[in-house]
């Protein structure tokens, strides 16, 4: 896909930019480039947790759904059960406001960083290493320290810009968010930030 195109004109990061919702929900994916992509672009995506990328997602962030990734849980639930769960999340995704979309798409490229090949790379080493001590466990000195599993791990908590519940009157929100809140309450239409409409 490029701007060459005779089709589709366009190049593939616009394109990726174009889009409101990634739907990646295949049954099985060893990484996913593609949910990876619309997370570093600031583009919401639905995938699973029997893809590498929806566990990488779902093991370094506390409700990752709060960051624009929506994880369809594929393991634990039957097919109906992760069906309606994916139709839910997109249904739910339509009944955002465009502020409210607007927020979630600043805070899914927040994650960017997550996906840095700096990060990356230490993943890949660590499970290089991890595959090399399983496959020949003799060539290694079991006295030899393996620190990369060491459960410092910290996960990614709420993002600051998230509302906060009617339970929660402590977090942190930003302008648009409390505007998000102030419009639900309301029953405000401001989906457009135009004062008129096309007839």
């Amino acid at each position: 896909m490029n701007s060459a195109n005779p089709v589709l004109p366009l190049d593939y990061d616009d394109f990726v930019r174009g889009t409101h919702l990634g739907v990646f929900s295949s049954y099985y994916e060893p990484w996913g480039y593609t949910p990876a992509e619309c997370t570093v672009m600031g583009v919401p995506s639905i995938t699973t947790n029997l893809s590498g990328f929806g566990c990488y997602m779902e093991e370094l962030i506390e409700n990752a759904s709060d960051y624009g990734i929506y994880i369809v849980d594929r393991r634990m639930k039957g097919v109906d059960d992760s069906v309606n769960q994916l139709t839910d999340y997109m249904y739910d995704f339509t009944l955002k406001s465009r502020r409210q979309r607007i927020n979630q798409r600043n805070r899914t490229e927040r994650l960017s960083d997550l996906l840095d090949w700096k990060r990356m790379g230490m993943e890949y080493i660590k499970a290089r290493q991890l595959a090399m001590r399983r496959a020949y466990p003799q060539s290694f000195d079991n006295n030899e320290p393996f620190n990369f599993f060491d459960g410092t791990e910290h996960k990614v908590s709420r993002p600051l810009s998230a509302p906060g519940s009617p339970r929660d009157r402590t977090g942190m929100m930003t302008p648009g968010d409390f505007a998000s809140l102030q419009e639900g309450r309301e029953g405000l239409n401001t989906e457009d930030y135009v004062g008129w409409r096309l007839p």
